[in-house]
């Protein structure tokens, strides 16, 4: 009985894997063919608020990157934060990218100003972050809030760019890809 619970961990284990590493295998890619093939023009592919092909970008957004920087910048955080998600459901890691998309997006398209694009994975970023810094406090169970905390400290600096301090950057994917996230902790919770 013992050995069925190590390869039913097992299998899951890599199952996660493969889902996380082709997300990022396909960030990558785009983002080379964006380079070398569209020399950036695929950008364009963002949200754009206010305009109905804008719309578009809402989920192409996380999938497209201003260069190589940003895309590294948000690789290592998507791993960490989006295992973090499956921890106890693989599941959980697809309904929480499919709320954080939809509300960021259509968060950034609503009030995002005009005349801009917005683009990169950093919307299911700090929808992972709301998620596991608020599913601790909705499940109010010691394994939960002890994995908020974690993130907290290994990711609570995050928390200043839902504020728009830096000119060039989305805070407004920042902060709707938060409360994204946090939706998804507190319907995930009343579910169970």
């Amino acid at each position: 009985m013992r050995q069925l619970s190590k390869s039913n961990f097992s299998k899951k284990v890599k199952n996660q894997l493969i889902i996380l590493g082709s997300f990022v295998s396909i960030f990558w890619i785009v983002e080379l063919v964006d380079i070398f093939v569209f020399h950036g023009k695929l950008d364009n592919l963002g949200i754009q608020p206010h305009t109905i092909k804008g719309l578009r970008g809402i989920f192409l957004a996380p999938f497209l990157h201003g260069d190589l920087s940003h895309l590294i910048n948000n690789t290592i955080p998507f791993l960490v934060l989006g295992s973090f998600v499956m921890l106890r459901k693989t599941n959980d890691f697809w309904i929480v990218t499919l709320l954080t998309t939809t509300i960021g997006g259509l968060g950034v398209w609503l009030f995002g100003p005009a005349n801009s694009v917005h683009i990169g994975a950093s919307i299911l970023i700090f929808g992972y972050l709301g998620f596991l810094l608020l599913r601790g406090y909705f499940q109010k169970q010691i394994t939960s809030i002890c994995v908020s905390i974690i993130i907290f400290l290994l990711y609570g600096g995050l928390i200043i760019g839902l504020l728009p301090t830096q000119p060039g950057i989305s805070w407004q994917g920042h902060l709707f890809g938060f409360l994204g996230g946090a939706l998804a902790a507190k319907l995930l919770i009343a579910k169970r």
